[in-house]
């Protein structure tokens, strides 16, 4: 188990929630915590999970699962099924860390995609210019965003673990507890 696990088991019910910037509301979801290799801690997003944020709420019409990446790197990974728009989509964030049953990152605006069709690109790069002026990102947090997007966005270029098809065997135990799709996209 990583040294930052959580003490939680396979089937446990964790809450995600992120936030942004001076503690601003953003997305918050109830996912299935499913357990850890050395990419980091699994949680599922079963079809159907209830995701919301201030103004904007869906239920998805696919299932995913998020890599919790191991060592304390700035970001947070969803690796949907075929039903998404995106196979992959990672949000750069501050470390995600534990607190109790709830995982807590802060989105930092850039995001690296992958969709279904193989297309991989980085997005919200103006979002991310615009919030360093509105919310006054200190020049340690614009560094450690930009490192992990280039980092994040050159393994997945290259097809590197965990973007290599790793995901698959995490929707395969989403399954077996009753939240999973019975096929995955390519990672």
């Amino acid at each position: 188990m990583p040294i930052d696990a959580a003490p939680l088991a396979p089937g446990d019910p964790v809450r995600v929630v992120m936030s942004k910037w001076g503690e601003r509301a953003h997305w918050e979801y109830d996912a299935i915590y499913l357990g850890s290799d050395e990419h980091g801690e699994w949680i599922g997003c079963p079809t159907a999970t209830f995701y919301s944020r201030p103004g904007l709420e869906f239920v998805a019409a696919f299932a995913g699962v998020v890599c919790k990446p191991a060592g304390g790197a700035a970001h947070l990974a969803c690796f949907n099924d075929e039903h998404a728009q995106a196979a992959i989509y990672v949000d750069m964030t501050t470390p995600p860390e534990w607190d109790g049953t709830t995982l807590r990152a802060v989105d930092l605006d850039l995001d690296v995609v992958k969709r279904q069709d193989g297309t991989i690109y980085l997005d919200d790069e103006d979002e991310f210019a615009e919030h360093q002026v509105a919310f006054g990102y200190p020049a340690e947090v614009v560094a450690m965003t930009e490192r992990s997007a280039a980092e994040v966005l050159a393994a997945v270029r290259a097809g590197e673990a965990p973007f290599d098809g790793t995901a698959a065997t995490w929707h395969e135990v989403l399954q077996r507890f009753g939240g999973g799709s019975a096929s995955v996209a390519s990672s």
